[in-house]
């Protein structure tokens, strides 16, 4: 058998339009809750805002304010010399006794000075020069001295044989008188060469002797002997 339902107690027929109310009815409360929030946030927002207007003004203050003048250094302070109130009187009726001065009588004559000891210059008598002004010179110069040596020099024996030659250099002091001293050899070759040039040098004429300073002094010379085979 079939059963029927009233129409009336149909529940089906009505659900979908209480859906559609239903779901009406939580849009505008999400709305309104969306809403509200929004107007929230905005004075959040604006609140933020205005705190840092405010800062960034008291960051500008700072930064304009004037720096602090630096104090001026302090001089130095002069120190006050205090005198006493009172002054204290001292006795000074010291007598000071005078100084006499000795006149000079400018009619008398000075004394004359005391005489001045002549200084002695000790002449160097005994100095044996090595340059002068003219030097010592044989009598006739070189080549009448070179021709005197070769007349008066002997040549030794011995010497001869063995077939010894050269030249002895010989050293010696022409006085002021001219006459020749002090005879050495300075370089020699042979015993009997060098005995032989002291003697010949010792037996020369007197030589004209050398001027210092328009006097005779005391010269030394140096004279070679020349010993050849002929």
């Amino acid at each position: 058998m079939e059963i029927k339902k009233s129409p009336k107690a149909d529940l089906e027929k009505g659900k979908g339009l209480n859906f559609l109310l239903g779901l009406v009815v939580a849009l505008a409360i999400v709305y309104v809750a969306l809403e509200y929030r929004t107007y929230d946030k905005i004075e959040a927002y604006t609140r933020d805002k205005v705190d840092i207007a405010d800062m960034e003004e008291t960051i500008l203050l700072e930064e304009n304010e004037p720096e602090p003048e630096q104090p001026e250094p302090e001089q130095p302070q002069q120190q006050e010399v205090q005198l006493p109130e009172e002054f204290k009187v001292v006795d000074n009726t010291q007598k000071v006794e005078k100084i006499a001065l000795v006149s000079v009588d400018e009619s008398k004559p000075l004394p004359p000075p005391a005489p001045v000891a002549p200084v002695k210059v000790e002449e160097e008598e005994d100095k044996i020069h090595e340059v002068v002004e003219s030097p010592a010179e044989f009598p006739g110069g070189y080549t009448a001295l070179s021709k005197w040596l070769s007349k008066n020099l002997v040549y030794p024996e011995q010497a001869a044989e063995m077939g010894i030659q050269g030249k002895v250099i010989v050293r010696f002091v022409v006085e002021k008188d001219g006459s020749v001293t002090q005879a050495t050899v300075v370089k020699g070759i042979d015993p009997a060469l060098d005995k032989e040039a002291l003697r010949v040098i010792q037996t020369m004429p007197k030589w004209k002797p050398g001027m210092q300073q328009g006097r005779a002094v005391r010269v030394r010379c140096t004279q070679p002997v020349q010993f050849k085979l002929q």
